[in-house]
């Protein structure tokens, strides 16, 4: 922590400029050293051109650089930001240079982390940095912003405060046992362990919702040979992502995507058709098929409307996902078993229509008529399931205890775990291998 580090904080590659980033007590000095002025007297925040040079003193580039001073800054440490050219080997060479002067390379996340120890955000706006980085649809993004504004951290941290008080009260009993507890506080303690319980329900009850918002719904499409599926797949993509052909059988694997449909982030997964056959690559594609349909949130059944309509081949496999009946090839003659019906979407990817009453049941399977789906603020990521759910464990302990009159020591050590764990979610109990684990899947220079 207290050495200056350094680091590229644009994607690898050439282009218009690229920004690197040094901070660190002595990221002015080392700036200073790489660019030949003296930038303790430069303006905090005001943008300056300047040359950086090497040790032989020659030009390496033409530059732009502001700094920033603790604590206002990004890592509440001293930092600078110098924007450079964005030629692959003028960055480097930037780069070296400013290496040469005192900084050393950043390690991944290691600008976030610093901003974390430095108390310029909690742990939950840490992890919203990646999300913001990663959101691919409008839905993703808000709730990226809304917990890199602290809301999770907020919810988290009243609740952690409603079981302090809790904490205090049984604590000061056990420390002044003469005070006798009466009825009426033992009623209101368990009150306010039902409401901390029922809160911290309410966070676990979006955990769907975020794994959706940052990995996309798996839909997968299903269906018997023929009948369309990659098809399907390839005019929702907008290209030919998958191999289209009458030969039944022509794909052998899974091909996966991840789209926009209507601002709703998914996950989309063609697959080989289902059917017996001798073949091993296609039976092993088959199989993969399975699989795949066993882990999906929603399940897309292609069928020919040209064909009689069979029995589903999910219940015939046993399995019941939730899924949609999509009647593909509506452009032909249909066959009489398909007289339509509300529990089927048509469609023709032939002749390109029905695709958006599709892409709106997908989306209704999802949201449930609800339009406040992805506006709402708070989403629980996987690390923030396991911290609330050891929070709810011990709180069920520690309730179960105070209505069966057990010793109030042991409803307090419940309590205690319980307040770690909420801890774990904005930070607050600090753990070496937890950061490193968090930290490490950042990219290098944030």
């Amino acid at each position: 922590m207290n050495e200056t580090i350094a680091a590229i904080a644009t994607p690898f590659g050439p282009g218009a400029i690229a920004l690197i980033r040094l901070s660190g007590e002595e990221s002015l000095s080392v700036a200073g050293k790489a660019l030949g002025m003296d930038c303790e007297q430069q303006e905090a925040r005001r943008v300056t051109r300047a040359d950086v040079r090497s040790s032989a003193g020659d030009v390496i580039d033409d530059v732009l650089v502001t700094v920033f001073r603790r604590p206002h800054s990004y890592t509440g440490e001293n930092l600078v930001e110098i924007s450079c050219h964005g030629g692959v080997l003028v960055v480097q060479r930037v780069l070296d240079r400013l290496l040469e002067c005192g900084a050393r390379s950043a390690m991944a996340g290691e600008f976030s982390q610093r901003a974390f120890l430095n108390g310029k955000m909690d742990l939950t706006q840490a992890e919203a940095v990646m999300d913001v980085i990663g959101a691919q649809t409008d839905l993703a993004l808000r709730a990226a912003q809304q917990q890199l504004g602290g809301k999770i951290g907020l919810e988290t941290e009243e609740i952690r405060s409603l079981l302090l008080q809790i904490v205090a009260q049984i604590e000061a009993y056990i420390d002044f046992p003469d005070e006798d507890i009466t009825p009426q506080t033992g009623e209101a303690l368990a009150g306010q362990l039902a409401l901390a319980q029922s809160r911290i329900e309410s966070l676990l009850a979006t955990a769907q919702q975020g794994r959706i918002l940052r990995e996309g719904a798996r839909v997968v499409i299903y269906g018997e040979p023929n009948v369309g599926k990659s098809s399907l797949l390839n005019i929702l993509l907008g290209q030919e992502r998958a191999i289209v052909s009458d030969t039944a059988g022509t794909t052998r694997d899974t091909v996966e995507e991840v789209i926009n449909l209507g601002g709703f982030p998914v996950r989309l997964i063609d697959t080989a058709g289902h059917r017996e056959t001798i073949d091993e690559l296609e039976r092993a594609g088959v199989e993969r098929t399975l699989d795949k349909v066993a882990h999906a949130d929603l399940v897309l059944e292609v069928v020919d409307s040209s064909a009689p309509r069979g029995e589903s081949l999910l219940r015939s496999e046993g399995k019941n996902p939730r899924r949609l009946l999509v009647l593909n090839k509506c452009d032909l003659p249909r066959h009489s078993d398909w007289s339509g019906g509300s529990d089927l979407v048509e469609i023709s990817c032939a002749e390109g229509w029905g695709l958006d009453r599709l892409i709106s049941a997908i989306v209704e399977e999802f949201t449930q008529g609800d339009g406040t789906w992805g506006h709402d603020a708070v989403a629980v990521n996987v690390r923030h399931q396991s911290c609330l759910r050891r929070a709810r464990g011990a709180l069920e302990e520690a309730y179960g205890q105070l209505r069966g009159g057990v010793g109030p020591e042991f409803v307090a050590v419940d309590l205690r775990l319980a307040l770690d764990a909420i801890g774990e979610v904005a930070g607050r109990v600090e753990a070496e291998e937890l950061l490193g684990e968090i930290f490490g899947q950042f990219c290098i220079g944030k």
